[in-house]
């Protein structure tokens, strides 16, 4: 029995349950997510070879001229402070017309790879110094992990196919290649930047067939990772909800309150109106605080005894009418002024019991 009861413990501790909503919101505040930065360095990759594919022969004729006119100007020109300046904003900004939009693209490129993995998504929790990321022996454990080898497969795995596809590319081209010395220093340079930018973006590619791999397993390890035993799933419920055995309690302590107050107010009352043993209700009439009799008390069973055992306590008159006693106990609560439906027979039981004390 014992054993059986250590087992069931043991289950209760297991994560086997899917990560609540609250833990997910809680691990992305902490900057725990499911993210494969392979994912942003081959799109980012592919974006900046692509805008290159595209723009490559306008960058290469616009830096071409740039060159060509500084460098002419400069056998002719009258070097200056002032002239330096001039000429050093013109190639910057040249520059600038140039290599922007691979810039722009680069960023844009970056920004959509983040929010298509992770979402919109600040936290400064990841970067915060924490002394425990100094300690050795969990150095060492994360070094020989099973992340760490996973890592070094996935490195090798990059590096082998990665270096394929860049053999294949230039091994298609090679016979170009070996003719490089044989045409002109423009044509040379036009060939090896288009080899140049077809390698770059062949190996992009390939590395991003590798990052969505890489993506799906770091999902899988994120969720194992943030899953949730059963109890875990109790205490968060009893941490965001609050404790129900605390709730119950409490709400019972506030009844108990609540009736004892009730029960305070029964010596005060003008009137009893019985059911005779059910029902019972505790009216008031006081001009200065309601305009018509209001309850001050009311209860069924044993409630309703006790109502009547302190009103004859502190002789309040009790009045025995069943189908008024009921009906005010479904229709007025305690606190408020009994409906307009009511008041007719109430203010006669009222005349009857002011006559009785001989307040009429």
């Amino acid at each position: 029995m014992e054993r059986v009861q250590l087992d069931l413990q043991f289950f209760a501790g297991e994560k086997t349950e899917k990560a609540t909503p609250k833990k997910r919101q809680d691990s992305k505040k902490k900057g725990q997510v499911a993210k494969s930065q392979d994912v942003n360095t081959s799109v980012n990759l592919i974006t900046v070879f692509s805008v290159l594919l595209m723009m490559g022969p306008f960058m290469y004729n616009h830096l071409f001229a740039l060159m060509k006119k500084y460098l002419q100007d400069f056998t002719v020109s009258d070097f200056s402070e002032e002239s330096m300046q001039v000429i050093l904003i013109e190639i910057l900004m040249e520059m600038g017309l140039v290599l922007g939009p691979v810039f722009v693209a680069a960023v844009v490129a970056g920004v959509l790879a983040n929010v298509m993995q992770i979402g919109f998504m600040f936290s400064t929790e990841s970067i915060q110094f924490k002394l425990e990321k100094l300690d050795p022996i969990k150095g060492f454990k994360r070094i020989f992990s099973m992340r760490a080898i996973v890592e070094l497969l996935k490195s090798i795995l990059k590096i082998s196919f990665v270096g394929f596809v860049a053999f294949y590319v230039l091994w298609n081209r090679m016979e170009e290649i070996m003719i490089l010395s044989q045409i002109s220093v423009a044509d040379a340079m036009a060939t090896l930047a288009d080899i140049t930018i077809k390698v770059g973006y062949y190996a992009a590619v390939a590395l991003l067939f590798i990052a969505l791999l890489d993506y799906m397993y770091q999902k899988y390890d994120f969720e194992k990772n943030i899953r949730m035993s059963k109890q875990d799933i109790k205490d968060e419920y009893k941490n965001s909800e609050g404790d129900p055995l605390i709730k119950s309690k409490i709400k019972q302590k506030q009844r108990q309150m609540a009736a004892q107050r009730m029960m305070q107010e029964v010596p005060n009352a003008d009137v009893v109106i019985t059911n005779p043993t059910h029902f019972a209700i505790a009216l008031k009439y006081d001009e200065s605080k309601a305009e018509a009799p209001f309850v001050v008390a009311k209860g069924v069973d044993f409630v309703a005894q006790k109502i009547k055992y302190i009103a004859k306590e502190n002789d309040v008159v009790m009045v025995e009418n069943r189908p008024l006693a009921r009906s005010l106990y479904d229709q007025a609560d305690v606190g408020q002024a009994i409906p307009e439906e009511f008041f007719k027979a109430v203010a006669e039981i009222l005349a009857f019991v002011y006559k009785t004390k001989g307040k009429l």
